[in-house]
């Protein structure tokens, strides 16, 4: 199969879908694999890092999209990218279809078959491609609201671990997942008060085996808004596999909160659980919503493009080897990954 992996072209976006490394081993199956000029640059791969696995550099996105027959990308397609698909094509790439409908209905248009990384599932029931960009966004929400609390950033001006004499920041996560989990690691290891929610006892569970500066309750609406109302920082992280994020965290409830706090929506992707979300890139990061800042970026992880890459490079070429199989659809794992086949809704998230 000729495989074609674009630059990407999201503001600021630096990730590559295959590193050099991942590419050598669908070259050692026999498969054609060609990547557009500079697109691992900022991931840290020169072309010639790639030529070194037998990749063929492509000068331009025309000739490569023109190749292909799967395309092999991070995100979803843009303007520039859904003008060079074709019916013909595999795409297989984050989509997150439920918060983008005019995607959904352009992917439809051209006629393709598109799966995505975030619906695919293991043997467990588990998202094992999205896993690895839940574990980065969790990690970086802290990290950047860590930044954002601080005076010069028009934050409360506060050390969220706190010190003798002053008291400990106040973390609130909401959906205590993959994402959400690390974003707890994180929290709890610079000091804060933690608290998570989720509907999961096992997760619930996870949260307190991190310290007793991490508790873990059920999402009761009540619950989360006291400790929303408290909090210094408010992490979103819900995930419904394929869904559009439910509002857990109402406009109510960020208006409640102290100016300089700082919202992070991990759940952007799939429209947000915080009700005053709404989409911004890097070119753009933040907004302030009643004296609360917002960090609502749709692709988080393109921040650290290397660990990124690196991460999501591991978790999709074995799959990548197998969708270019002629039986693939008899991986009934695979298969759950399909969103778009020939120009048809088939998730059923989507179709709900």
């Amino acid at each position: 199969m000729r495989i074609g992996v674009p630059t990407e072209r999201k503001p600021l976006e630096g990730r590559v879908g295959l590193i050099p490394a991942a590419c050598a081993g669908l070259v050692k199956s026999g498969h054609e694999v060609m990547v557009e000029s500079g697109a691992g640059l900022k991931s840290g791969y020169s072309d010639a890092d790639f030529e070194h696995f037998g990749v063929k550099i492509i000068a331009d996105a025309d000739t490569l999209f023109e190749k292909a027959e799967m395309i092999v990308k991070v995100k979803e397609p843009i303007e520039p990218d859904l003008k060079r698909l074709r019916k013909d094509h595999l795409l297989f790439c984050y989509l997150h279809l439920a918060a983008l409908p005019e995607l959904t209905k352009r992917l439809c248009d051209i006629g393709l078959t598109a799966v995505a990384f975030e619906t695919v599932e293991d043997q467990q029931g588990q998202l094992p491609l999205l896993a690895p960009m839940s574990d980065i966004a969790g990690r970086l929400s802290i990290q950047v609201a860590t930044h954002l609390l601080h005076q010069p950033q028009g934050g409360k001006g506060i050390l969220l671990g706190g010190v003798p004499a002053a008291p400990r920041g106040k973390v609130v996560i909401v959906g205590g997942g993959v994402a959400g989990g690390n974003a707890a690691v994180v929290a709890a290891g610079l000091g804060a008060n933690v608290t998570v929610f989720d509907m999961s006892r096992a997760a619930l569970e996870r949260a307190r085996a991190l310290g007793p500066n991490v508790t873990g309750l059920y999402p009761h609406s009540e619950d989360v808004a006291a400790a929303v109302a408290k909090a210094d920082i408010v992490v979103g992280a819900v995930l419904v596999t394929g869904e559009r994020a439910p509002h857990v965290v109402s406009k109510a409830m960020v208006k409640s909160m102290q100016p300089g706090s700082v919202v992070v929506d991990i759940s952007v992707d799939q429209g947000g659980c915080v009700e005053t979300t709404h989409p911004t890139t890097y070119a753009d990061p933040t907004y302030v919503w009643e004296g609360v800042t917002h960090f609502t970026v749709t692709n988080m992880p393109g921040a650290v493009p290397r660990t990124s890459s690196q991460a999501l490079s591991a978790a999709i070429a074995p799959y990548a080897e197998l969708l270019t199989r002629p039986d693939w659809r008899e991986n009934k794992y695979l298969v759950k990954g399909i969103n778009v086949d020939a120009g048809k809704v088939v998730h059923p998230a989507l179709l709900k």
